[in-house]
């Protein structure tokens, strides 16, 4: 019988697994709720939702937002939404940005997570990381490979996305076809997920 949900829960926020690894400490960020109906499988937290403790409470949360059409009350009810990154803790910074979260994580606490989430609707896999944990051999060769792909995903439940972070301004610039054709589909699939 799977763990009861709110012992699980806390159990994850008292995680210190990676301790050893992580230069701020562990600090595990998510949102979920038996009631979920949008999974939003992400990377790993940046140093400011480190700080705050609230998924995507930064820039790339505000372009998040905006791509799923919905705003920062319904983003935050776990009725509606689930947040669970492959990794739950800021894991550093490297020479490129965030570091990649950590290995432990994901196996660790996903599958006993995933099991509680049975009301989601829709799966959001966002950037290379979250595509990895979730889609596996089913991706492209790269991260563009993969998103362009994203009807053949969808018919599975899940919608490959890149990641919001304004770093991510020359891929967008370089696929227009994401703001023209997948982006109304997110948005009207988002809807549908949620209503």
């Amino acid at each position: 019988m799977p763990e009861a949900f709110d012992a699980l829960m806390a159990r994850i926020r008292a995680c210190r697994l990676c301790e050893a690894q992580l230069p701020l400490g562990p600090r595990p960020v998510l949102q979920a709720s038996p009631a979920s109906r949008l999974l939003i499988v992400s990377q790993a937290p940046g140093r400011k939702v480190h700080e705050t403790g609230i998924p995507f409470n930064d820039v790339s949360g505000d372009r998040l937002r905006d791509w799923l059409g919905i705003d920062k009350p319904a983003f935050y009810d776990a009725g509606n939404i689930a947040i669970v990154p492959m990794g739950f803790c800021f894991p550093g910074t490297g020479k490129g940005g965030d570091l990649p979260p950590r290995p432990e994580c994901a196996p660790t606490w996903h599958r006993a997570l995933m099991p509680h989430l049975q009301q989601v609707r829709l799966t959001l896999a966002i950037g290379q990381y979250a595509q990895a944990g979730l889609l596996a051999g089913r991706r492209g060769r790269t991260l563009t490979d993969t998103v362009l792909a994203w009807r053949e995903h969808l018919d599975r439940g899940v919608l490959p996305l890149p990641h919001p972070s304004p770093r991510n301004r020359l891929w967008l610039a370089r696929n227009p076809w994401f703001e023209v054709e997948l982006l109304p589909e997110l948005r009207r699939r988002v809807a549908e997920a949620l209503a």
